[in-house]
């Protein structure tokens, strides 16, 4: 129940819909989607692992819910084109003191892959960073209730197709997983003092 509270928590904030992000942005209208949903669902697979590749140590991840939507706004408000988003929750315990490090790895890494920093929310309990792709897939890395890190990808509008979701490892109900929140302790991450700067590495 947990879990599933935890997941329903951050769909609040997540974007549905033709790739809508905090900033508003969405495709733009009349342009022609060149990849269906399912190979939108690959690509923000790909994206999603191009960024936990970055993150060293690496963490360990849960994958979360697909969701899948359809764009109302594509071509002067036709129907036929949807969008989906993928998401990964962090169990891996991120500590106050290592957030702005976690966050800071991802922003590089984005914007070594050119895209473009949309948005920041400068919260210290609930930070969080907002990009927006080449392709215009909207990514988010977003910190949620008791220090819960989850990066999320939606894709802009795409042709409507059938899609397959990656599965999902099951979760023994007696296990910590099950309480969906951060439990996998890091010497790194997990550290309760400032990570050290690079120069000091």
């Amino acid at each position: 129940m947990k879990h599933r509270m935890l997941a329903m928590a951050f769909a609040v904030s997540a974007v549905s819909g033709c790739g809508l992000v905090d900033n508003g942005s969405a495709e733009p209208k009349g342009k022609t989607p060149t990849m269906d949903m399912q190979e939108a669902g690959d690509r923000a697979e790909q994206l999603l692992d191009g960024v936990f590749g970055a993150i060293q140590p690496e963490v360990e991840t849960q994958r979360g819910p697909s969701d899948e939507s359809i764009c109302t706004d594509f071509k002067n408000d036709s129907t036929g084109t949807g969008s989906i988003t993928r998401q990964r929750y962090v169990m891996t315990i991120i500590s106050d003191e290592r957030r702005g490090s976690f966050l800071g790895v991802a922003e590089r890494h984005w914007k070594q892959a050119g895209f473009k920093i949309t948005s920041v929310r400068k919260d210290k309990e609930r930070p969080a960073i907002f990009a927006s792709s080449p392709e215009n897939f909207q990514i988010s890395l977003e910190f949620g209730y008791r220090g819960q890190a989850r990066i999320g990808v939606t894709s802009p509008c795409v042709t409507e197709s059938a899609v397959t979701e990656p599965p999902r490892e099951p979760i023994d109900p007696g296990s910590p997983a099950a309480e969906g929140l951060p439990y996998v302790r890091s010497d790194f991450w997990s550290a309760e003092t400032p990570a050290p700067s690079p120069s000091a590495s």
